[in-house]
């Protein structure tokens, strides 16, 4: 029986007896074309699945940056894992800017939603993100003038951090609309979460956002991630950040060793969402 699903042929369905030697019958026949059609529209739906996931990654992968190890006083590394669900590659994304002045730019990311349109907009937050922080502007500003542009993106909605690094100072000034906290490692320290004022989604409009100033020595860390990393349906949101932190604790670890050690241990395969992960540490200049 040929296996056709939208007037195309995908194959054919071979049916053999091995016992019984009396011919197909007319019921026989009946059977097996109903079979040939159920299988053929389920072979053309998982192919269909499957070039919506492979559109979405390929676009989400070309709009991710590729940066250097070392850029300023800094040192980073990064991850991107795609979720394991076939139409949910999404929104999911990190950055590195270099800056006058050697400062850094950090941003991590997460616009709601998935598929090829979350990648989309992703693409279209990044490349403004980029330009703004051109302009050297403070967190808290640059947050303002990414919520308006959200606004106008078909009502997305997003998620953001963004931290500037200054060496000279010894510092990070840092902004959240609406994202986890970035976890800081210092040495000789307990890791921490960062108490920072959490601040409304991009694309929610009206809202101030605010800046706050964390002290940042050589050696210290600090880890940018998106929901996806710690977020669960059987654990609590408490439980799954203490891991986190548990795993955070050796300062001297390497940063590419560090990724795959909290991808390894924290993300699902199962896991519905994406994940963008980027850490930093401060170098001795």
């Amino acid at each position: 029986m040929p296996l056709i699903a939208r007037g195309e042929v995908l194959g054919a369905l071979d049916l053999k007896r091995t016992r019984n030697p009396l011919p197909f019958g007319r019921d026989d026949l009946l059977l097996a074309r109903e079979l040939a059609a159920r299988a053929a529209v389920q072979i053309d739906n998982a192919r269909w699945y499957q070039n919506a996931r492979s559109t979405a990654l390929t676009l989400q992968r070309s709009l991710l940056p590729s940066h250097p190890a070392v850029t300023g006083g800094l040192e980073v590394a990064s991850r991107y894992q795609p979720a394991g669900a076939t139409t949910e590659v999404g929104g999911d994304w990190f950055d590195v800017i270099p800056l006058e002045d050697g400062k850094t730019a950090l941003v991590v990311g997460d616009v709601m939603g998935s598929g090829i349109d979350a990648a989309a907009t992703m693409g279209r937050l990044r490349t403004a993100t980029t330009t703004l922080a051109s302009l050297d502007l403070d967190p808290a500003v640059l947050l303002e003038h990414l919520d308006k542009i959200t606004s106008g993106l078909d009502h997305s909605i997003a998620t953001c951090v963004y931290a500037v690094h200054d060496p000279r100072l010894g510092r990070f000034r840092i902004a959240n609309a609406g994202h986890l906290p970035p976890a800081r490692v210092r040495p000789g320290h307990p890791p921490e979460l960062l108490d920072l004022p959490t601040g409304a989604p991009l694309g929610v409009g009206g809202v101030a956002f605010s800046s706050t100033d964390v002290d940042f020595a050589p050696g210290d860390q600090l880890v940018l991630y998106t929901d996806g990393l710690v977020e669960t349906r059987k654990h609590s949101l408490d439980e799954r950040l203490d891991a986190l932190l548990a795993l955070l604790d050796d300062p001297a670890r390497p940063l590419e060793e560090l990724c795959d050690v909290l991808l390894r241990a924290l993300h699902h395969p199962d896991n519905h969402d994406d994940v963008a992960l980027l850490v930093a540490r401060g170098r001795i200049l």
